[in-house]
C-alpha cells in the first residue's frame, strides 16, 4: 500500500512539474522588447539573405521566424541581425542577439567552453571545395600546392589544415572575413578554390558566380558539418522554445501538416495532431507558451519540407536534393522526438 501512495505522489508531482513552465531572463528580456533578436549571415543564398527592400529569406531565416511565432503568435516579431563569422559568437555571448541561426557548426567546444547551447541541427551539411573548370581539377586531392580563399575564425579553416596534413598535400591560405570579400577574391582568381560548407558552395556558384558553369564543386566532402540554432547558457525554458519550434516544424512534416492544410487539419481525429496543433491541450503550457504556438509556426512559416524546398531544394535556385536532411521515414537523419 505505501509503494502504491508513494508512486502517486511521484506522479503527481511529476505532472505539476510538467505542468509549469518558468520564465528565464532572456526569454523575460524578448517578451518585455516585444521581439526576437536573431543572428544570421551577412548574405548566404538560401540560407540567409536580403533583398533589396530589406526583407530577409532563407532555412537560417525560418528557423528564427518559427521561435517568434512560439513566442508571440507571429512571425514576423524578429530583427535580423547580420554577423560575419568571427563576430558571431562575441554578438551572442554579449547580448547583441538572443538566438543565433547562422551556418554554425555544433561543436562540443562551442557546446561547452564558449558558454553555449545548440538546440538542434536544422542542416546537416560537410565541408567541400570549388574550382574553377579551367583549372582541370576533378579531385580536391590533386589541389597539391593550391591557394586557398577560407574564412578565419571557422571549422572550415580547421577542417582545411586537418585534410591538406593528412593527405601530404600543401597550400597556401587566403584568409579574408568578410565572406563577400571571399566570393569576390575567388572569382577575381586571388585562389585556385574556394572552401566553406558545401550548401554554402552551391550557394555562391548560382548567386555570386560571374557564370556558374564555369565553376566545378569537387566531389570530396571532408567533414561533418551538423549546422543548428545556438543559445547562451542560463535559460533553459527559452532553449526548449528554440528547439521544439524547430522539433514542430519536423513533426508537422511528418503527419503531413502543411501551411496549406492546417486548419483542416484541426478537424482530424489522430491523438498526435491534435496534441501538436493544441486542439488536446497541455503541450503549450508544458512549454510556457500559447497552445496554438505549432499551429502558428506552421501557419505562418510552414513544416521543414515546405521550408526547405522553397530557400534551398527543388523549389530554389539552389535546388539541392534532400539527401541527409530528408525526414527519417524517407532515408534521412531529420528526427524530432514526440511532442506529447
Amino acid at each position: 500500500m505505501f509503494k502504491k501512495v508513494m508512486a502517486g505522489v511521484f506522479a503527481a508531482g511529476l505532472v505539476g512539474a510538467a505542468g509549469t513552465a518558468y520564465a528565464g531572463k532572456d526569454l523575460d528580456a524578448i517578451k518585455a522588447r516585444g521581439q526576437l533578436l536573431c543572428g544570421v549571415s551577412t548574405g548566404v543564398a538560401g540560407f540567409a539573405s536580403a533583398d533589396s527592400q530589406g526583407k530577409w529569406t532563407g532555412i537560417d531565416v525560418d528557423v528564427c521566424r518559427a521561435v517568434a511565432a512560439a513566442i508571440f503568435g507571429d512571425a514576423d516579431k524578429v530583427k535580423f541581425i547580420p554577423t560575419t563569422a568571427q563576430q558571431r559568437f562575441t554578438a551572442l555571448q554579449s547580448g547583441e542577439v538572443d538566438l543565433l541561426v547562422r551556418t554554425t557548426t555544433y561543436t562540443l567546444t562551442r557546446d561547452t567552453a564558449l558558454g553555449f547551447d545548440f538546440t538542434g541541427i536544422n542542416y546537416y551539411d560537410g565541408q567541400g571545395f570549388m574550382v574553377n573548370k579551367k583549372l582541370g581539377v576533378k579531385s580536391a586531392k590533386e589541389l597539391n600546392g593550391a591557394t586557398v580563399c577560407v574564412q578565419p575564425g571557422t571549422t572550415t579553416e580547421l577542417n582545411l589544415a586537418d585534410y591538406f596534413r593528412a593527405n601530404k598535400m600543401t597550400f597556401k591560405p587566403v584568409v579574408i572575413e568578410k565572406i563577400e570579400e571571399v566570393r569576390a577574391a575567388f572569382f577575381a582568381g586571388r585562389c585556385d578554390v574556394f572552401t566553406t560548407d558545401a550548401s554554402g558552395l552551391y550557394a555562391t556558384r548560382v548567386a555570386n558566380a560571374p557564370t556558374p558553369d564555369d565553376y566545378i564543386i569537387l566531389p570530396e566532402i571532408i567533414s561533418k558539418e551538423p549546422l543548428g540554432p545556438v543559445v547562451r547558457h542560463g535559460d533553459n525554458q527559452f532553449a526548449d522554445i528554440v528547439r521544439w519550434a524547430f522539433f514542430a516544424m519536423l513533426e508537422a512534416e511528418e503527419y503531413g501538416i502543411t501551411s496549406k492544410n492546417v486548419d483542416e487539419m484541426l478537424k482530424s481525429d489522430n491523438p498526435a495532431i491534435k496534441r501538436i496543433l493544441g486542439v488536446t491541450p497541455g503541450m503549450g503550457k508544458a512549454l510556457g507558451v500559447d497552445e496554438k504556438w505549432v499551429y502558428n509556426i506552421i501557419k505562418q512559416v510552414g513544416n521543414y519540407g515546405e521550408v526547405f524546398d522553397r530557400t534551398v531544394g527543388a523549389g530554389s535556385p539552389l535546388k539541392i536534393a534532400r539527401g541527409q536532411n530528408a525526414l527519417w521515414t524517407q532515408g534521412g537523419l531529420q528526427y524530432a522526438p514526440p511532442i506529447r
